[in-house]
């Protein structure tokens, strides 16, 4: 019995298909249980922190400087204060401070978007201009600037975030509004007498909503290692507010003693804190658009 050689070419095909499938949809249920661990200790991490209340980080000076134990798994600082304690608390601050300075980042993203859209040729010239002005000067220089300027404290670190991280989310969403404007539905719309505003909302908004929310959680731990810095160098928040900055910086006193457990800790902490949102991230970005997730 001959097999015709085409029959063969659709079954080699459908079985690559299958098996695509099955890899696709292992890889995005891995990506999902990823996700789901990542954002839960994030939620851990802020919740536990919000509920320590001071009582739990006041001084205990017969038990100051001791390394870690059982008692005190990330040891005591200066004051006898738990070290774990303190750093889960400076981490929901973190969160805190990072989460309103992204939103408000986020929010000055949205508007400029709609001027490009209900603006002419010369709004965009004008944004483009803001872009590359705001990234002609030194990131950190800027934010600390700005807080500085504002009187420093939670209220100077958001408003120094919102000013100086709504640029890169901005150009990335101007270069897909362009493209999308150039579009033959959107000129149809345009021509049935639509509104800017409408065809922002229906036509543009939904093609940009992917971009926007990987954009926003990609932001945020951008937000929380800036906040951080600018806390440790001593230009953000307050020495009576805890803060992984605050932390990181009382350490510096105490490493050359041989108690460097005060700051690897922390730190460690933060940073695995920054990654866990970061994978969050591309994780989310991959499951949204699956062509990601084979690259």
């Amino acid at each position: 019995m001959k097999i015709d050689s085409s029959t063969i070419r659709e079954s080699l095909l459908k079985e690559r298909q299958v098996e695509y499938k099955e890899e696709l949809s292992r890889k995005r249920i891995w990506m999902m249980i990823i996700m789901i661990l990542t954002a839960s200790f994030i939620l851990y991490v802020y919740i536990h922190g919000s509920l320590i209340n001071e009582e739990a980080l006041s001084s205990n000076f017969r038990e100051k400087l001791m390394a870690p134990s059982r008692d005190h798994i990330f040891g005591t600082d200066h004051a006898g204060r738990d070290m774990y304690l303190r750093t889960i608390k400076g981490l929901a601050t973190s969160i805190k401070v990072g989460f309103i300075g992204t939103i408000a980042s986020f929010l000055i993203s949205i508007i400029f978007c709609i001027l490009l859209v209900v603006g002419k040729e010369k709004t965009d010239t004008v944004v483009n201009f803001l872009i590359d002005g705001f990234l002609s000067i030194p990131h950190m220089m800027f934010l600390i600037l700005i807080s500085v300027a504002v009187g420093r404290g939670i209220r100077g670190v958001i408003i120094g975030l919102a000013l100086t991280h709504w640029t890169g989310l901005t150009r990335i969403l101007r270069s897909e509004i362009l493209e999308l404007l150039d579009e033959n539905y959107i000129k149809i719309s345009k021509a049935m007498g639509k509104s800017n505003f409408y065809i922002f909302k229906n036509h543009i908004l939904p093609h940009l909503l992917p971009q926007i929310l990987v954009g926003l959680v990609l932001l945020f731990p951008h937000a929380i290692l800036h906040e951080a810095g600018i806390t440790f160098l001593g230009f953000g928040l307050s020495l009576s507010t805890p803060a992984i900055g605050i932390i990181l910086q009382e350490s510096m006193k105490y490493i050359t003693t041989g108690h460097i457990y005060l700051a690897l800790f922390p730190g460690l902490m933060l940073v695995f804190l920054v990654l866990c949102v970061n994978r969050l991230g591309e994780n989310l970005k991959s499951f949204l658009d699956p062509n990601e997730i084979h690259r």
